[in-house]
């Protein structure tokens, strides 16, 4: 993972204290972003709680240029959020069900976003299990809706929110993930897309180790 200066300094000593990843590391090219993500630490706080989950799949969506992005039809009131700045969530709900989880990446007017796939957690995990209703293992968060209701994340709570100030949402730097490590492969449920973008890939795992997770 390329380093990056934190927006705030871990303390020596006492409860853990936010370490967000600072705004320039979202300003930069998608696909290099979908890949430093693995690894990296997706932390939702909330009562006192940190729910905390390790990134192990990411989806790059490369705005106006790729037919399966949303903005590639343009700004509308849905896509507002992913014309920048980055750094903030776009969080949508998908058949009516499902939140999923995207981070606004590249310089501004560029409208382009990571989707977060998969994690794996690392703090809370009893509330996720309660939240995902006794669903553990595999189950528990490896999917862009699952990890979302795993970890209270919805679009009414946390759409448009800046992901650089550690406050509700955000993402820390985490253990950096050897190439050797990662998979890549076309992005899922895009059926919609034209081939080239179809069958891009721009889809990053972390191989699933022999314990069985991610």
């Amino acid at each position: 993972m390329s380093a990056f200066e934190l927006t705030s300094e871990a303390p020596s000593s006492g409860a853990a204290q936010p370490t967000p990843l600072e705004r320039a590391f979202y300003a930069r090219d998608t696909l290099e972003i979908a890949r430093e993500l693995l690894g990296c630490r997706l932390v939702v706080e909330r009562d006192g709680e940190r729910l905390v989950g390790r990134i192990t799949e990411t989806e790059g969506y490369l705005g106006f240029a790729d037919t399966a992005c949303h903005s590639s039809h343009g700004r509308t009131p849905r896509t507002e959020v992913m014309f920048g700045p980055p750094g903030y969530a776009y969080v949508y709900l998908i058949y009516g069900i499902h939140d999923m989880l995207n981070l606004v990446v590249g310089p501004e007017d560029d409208p382009c976003a990571v989707l977060i796939r998969a994690i794996e957690p690392l703090e809370g995990e009893a509330t996720m299990i309660a939240h995902r209703r006794g669903k553990k293992g595999r189950e528990l968060a490896n999917g862009p809706g699952k990890l979302t209701q795993a970890l209270g994340i919805t679009k009414a709570r946390f759409n448009r929110h800046d992901v650089c100030l550690g406050d509700g949402l955000w993402v820390e730097p985490g253990e950096p993930i050897d190439d050797a490590d990662v998979v890549t492969g076309p992005r899922i449920g895009i059926d919609y897309a034209e081939p080239e973008h179809r069958d891009a890939p721009w889809r990053f795992l972390v191989k699933r180790r022999k314990t069985g997770r991610a």
